[in-house]
């Protein structure tokens, strides 16, 4: 039996749960946030027994790594030396978000996660996934708070981007290989990254596609009944080996299960999650269920819907008691000690979360590798091979859906004068000659982003949502460029815009789902062809989204196109 087998690390996190006191169990069971150079995340570990934290913050290798250094020699001025876990959101996506994975310029950039789907091959998640692992245990991060394994059922939901897709079966295969490739190999070990898959039980039937991050969008519906569909891929995972889970923040309306968030829901934990799919791995909540932590200027949390009325004791208790081991966000180790002084949760309890979160450390290796190198941190990430590994995807995602041959042919030919908008002109140099006019060109380049609405919550601008149609000013402009020249419009499809607009002003119209401009220029000119397939239906009309459930995937009656479209791939439109 290795040492770092499940077996042999379960036996070895017992002996050490028996040494432990009540105070340095609690601090197992919380999982902050933590800043670079922060010193009152260095006292959390020290005083607090906090030892697993999220690191949200920096972009420089060596600096993270240091960092994670600085934590770990703080664990090891504790009685028991319990070393820190150190988990991330995504960080390897050509796009970012401050609160959903802020991406690192130094590491491989990689389509989003519908991008990879777009690439029809799960051998390319499978790739991603070792990526990610190796370059994030570089830098000693160990837990990845992702996969998504949610269905992208609802085209207008601000969070679909980050999942594989609509299509049921390519998210369940998809996550799967995404998994065996941070673990890098048949469980974890000192090389894995553990997979923390959300959102249980599925996040994407939010209504009308709002996200729950937001307390004016609490409600998570199913007018179609697919709850069982939307459990396939967590499902999948868990017959894969996945040892963390997340719950997500939704209130499920007009189910048999209970109208309180997911991490509070006896029937969703207890009953589903663990009883009936036999899930013995780590239950993390959504970040700040319990209490409430400052974020950009505000306080974020207590995001505990259906439960605002109860104090963070009481919603304390509820989540242990349905199954949960251990609270994202929150640091309120004072509550859980409380609890068990108070008799209102058995230590016995404490003591069931705890082996498991040890289990883990013993596993991942963390008590032999305390430490990384920093520079050696900075030399195994963002190398060539692993950066042509990104690049590679993001071109395999770009999808062509439209190409009209009589008015522009592809690919386009060197030294051509080319009008851009959406991206800097000198991306051009060495492929063609940047003009600062329309007028003076001879085709005309353009990227947009999806739209969405603004409204007058504090999360629009991170949770895209709203209407997929794009303003009249927008398609107007599209109209009055194509009367000047041949042109091509390429669309950040992080959610499944409204293109039947476009179709008659875009001789060449592009599906992107995260690409540098000079990956989108390297298959214009004819250096890379265009492989992707949509991972999506593009939905012709607003109308029909809204006359859609939520829950159902492939329900926006007659899309302009079809999940798995692309020009290239001998496909045909939707008719």
């Amino acid at each position: 039996m290795s040492s770092n087998s499940r077996e042999a690390a379960a036996a070895r996190a017992a002996a050490l749960l028996a040494e432990a006191t009540l105070e340095e169990k609690a601090g197992l069971l919380f999982h902050p946030a933590t800043y670079i150079g922060r010193k009152r995340d260095l006292e959390l570990v020290r005083k607090r027994g906090i030892s697993h934290l999220n690191i949200v913050d920096g972009s420089d290798p060596a600096e993270i790594a240091r960092w994670h250094n600085a934590l770990q020699e703080a664990a090891e001025g504790t009685r028991l030396k319990i070393p820190v876990t150190l988990s991330s959101d995504p960080r390897h996506h050509v796009r970012s978000s401050p609160v959903a994975g802020e991406s690192i310029a130094a590491l491989s950039r990689w389509p989003e996660t519908t991008g990879i789907a777009a690439s029809g091959d799960e051998e390319v998640a499978r790739l991603c996934g070792d990526t990610v692992r190796q370059e994030l245990t570089a830098l000693g991060i160990r837990v990845l708070l992702g996969p998504m394994a949610d269905i992208f059922s609802d085209p207008r939901w601000s969070r679909g981007y980050g999942t594989f897709g609509e299509d049921p079966d390519v998210v369940r295969r998809f996550t799967v290989a995404f998994i065996e490739g941070l673990r890098g190999g048949t469980q974890l070990g000192p090389e894995s990254v553990a997979a923390m898959v959300k959102h249980f039980p599925g996040a994407g039937p939010q209504k009308d596609g709002r996200d729950a991050h937001d307390s004016r969008f609490r409600e998570q519906v199913y007018p179609g009944g697919a709850q069982a569909l939307h459990l396939a891929p967590f499902e999948a995972a868990i017959a894969a080996g996945v040892t963390q889970m997340m719950t997500y923040y939704g209130m499920p309306i007009g189910t048999e299960w209970e109208e309180v968030g997911f991490a509070f829901n006896r029937p969703v934990v207890h009953d589903l999650l663990r009883t009936k799919l036999g899930f013995t791995g780590i239950i993390c909540t959504d970040w700040n269920v319990i209490d409430g932590a400052p974020r950009e200027g505000f306080t974020f949390g207590p995001n505990a819907w259906g439960l605002e009325h109860l104090t963070p004791g009481q919603r304390m208790v509820r989540a242990l008691s349905v199954g949960v081991d251990q609270f994202g966000g929150d640091d309120c180790v004072d509550v859980a000690i409380n609890l068990v002084r108070t008799g209102e949760i058995p230590e016995a309890r404490i003591d069931e979360s705890a082996l498991r979160l040890l289990t883990e450390k013993f596993q991942l290796g963390l008590f032999e590798q305390r430490h990384v190198d920093p520079a050696a941190a900075a030399a195994r990430v963002g190398t060539p091979k692993l950066r042509a590994r990104g690049d590679e995807a993001q071109r395999n995602s770009l999808v062509l859906l439209q190409h009209n041959e009589t008015q522009l042919s592809l690919p386009l030919k060197n030294g051509a004068r080319i009008y851009c908008e959406g991206f800097s002109a000198a991306i051009l140099d060495g492929f063609a000659v940047a003009v600062k006019e329309p007028e003076s060109a001879d085709l005309i380049v353009v990227r947009l982003n999806a739209p969405y609405e603004v409204g007058d919550g504090r999360f629009d601008e991170w949770f895209h949502g709203g209407s997929l149609d794009f303003p009249e000013a927008v398609v107007d402009h599209m109209r009055d460029l194509s009367r000047i020249a041949p042109t091509i419009v390429s669309v950040f499809l992080e959610r499944p815009a409204i293109l039947t607009p476009l179709l008659s002003h875009a001789s060449v119209l592009i599906g992107d789902f995260g690409a540098s401009d000079e990956n989108l220029l390297k298959l214009l000119f004819g250096e890379a062809p265009f492989i992707g397939r949509l991972p999506f239906d593009l939905p012709r009309s607003m109308a029909a989204v809204e006359r859609s459930k939520e829950d159902l995937p492939f329900d926006t009656e007659d899309p302009l196109f079809r999940h798995g479209f692309g020009l290239n791939r001998g496909s045909v439109p939707a008719t």
